[in-house]
């Protein structure tokens, strides 16, 4: 009955058009600190918009949820975060929750990190494989946020396919069923990254520190729907946007409907203007 369990909360994260995966995330305070995050100091008002952008899922902590999702229940997936690292241990994510927590709320996955290739990967692939069994015995799917960050990691080399595809297997070979990781920067290599796993585990990508642009972000995650991805979990570039809602919609079409980057510019430029939001 547990495989069952899970099966049925994986159902409600991925589209079964597309078959494609959109989750946003709000979980940054405590990695990044939250004065210069803009978009998440007025918080409520931040998920309001996101959801009625109609995302398949979003990722936030047990804080958050509790006092910001009442509104929302049923409305979208919870990806409960019950890790993180900080801005004083960058290389560490050191775990705050448990998968009761998260079967208590209502969560439809549990959500955990690690920087891979550095000093604290042992701790952190621990922590992995204990709560991989768990997850197992509940019915609750894990998700992983795994990126080639240690201190082994030239910041050049960060995006590197060999090491992202390190970051991907480990998490697979760990017993995760959804790894959300960097993009390579071309379709090419983030498909050779995609073949490095089973084709049942899904691969999602952030929306990452490399883009500069509206255009870009659109590019990286059309290459990436095409190149094998299995959707996307993102977080700054959407609530740092002027019109967050317009933008979740925009990229709802470009994963779901294959819109191209023109098209959901198209539709972008057109939800700014009208506001009419509840017709997409």
């Amino acid at each position: 009955m547990a495989m069952l369990g899970k099966e049925v909360r994986m159902s409600r994260l991925v589209n079964p058009r597309s078959n494609k995966m959109m989750a946003i995330t709000v979980d940054h305070a405590i990695s990044r600190g939250i004065a210069q995050l803009t978009g998440l100091h007025q918080i409520q008002d931040t998920i309001d918009k996101i959801i009625a952008g109609k995302p398949e899922a979003m990722t936030l902590t047990k804080g958050i949820a509790e006092h910001c999702m009442w509104n929302h229940a049923g409305k979208v997936a919870m990806l409960m975060k019950v890790s993180s690292y900080s801005p004083v241990a960058p290389t560490k994510d050191t775990v705050f929750g448990t998968v009761d927590e998260a079967i208590r709320m209502g969560a439809d996955a549990v959500s955990m990190g690690s920087m891979t290739l550095g000093d604290f990967q042992g701790e952190q692939f621990e922590e992995i494989g204990k709560f991989s069994e768990e997850c197992m015995r509940r019915g609750m799917p894990l998700i992983g946020h795994v990126y080639p960050k240690g201190e082994s990691v030239p910041a050049d080399k960060r995006a590197a396919w060999e090491n992202i595809a390190y970051s991907v297997r480990s998490a697979c070979e760990l017993g995760m069923d959804i790894v959300k990781t960097t993009y390579t920067g071309d379709p090419d290599s983030m498909a050779k990254v995609v073949a490095c796993v089973p084709s049942t585990f899904r691969i999602v990508i952030q929306g990452g520190d490399a883009c500069n642009t509206l255009d870009d972000y659109l590019e990286m995650t059309r290459e990436a729907m095409d190149c094998g991805v299995g959707g996307v979990t993102m977080g700054r570039f959407v609530w740092e946007y002027k019109d967050v809602t317009a933008l979740v919609i925009a990229l709802r079409y470009i994963i779901h409907e294959g819109y191209s980057v023109k098209e959901a510019k198209e539709l972008l430029a057109q939800l700014e203007n009208d506001k009419n939001y509840g017709d997409f």
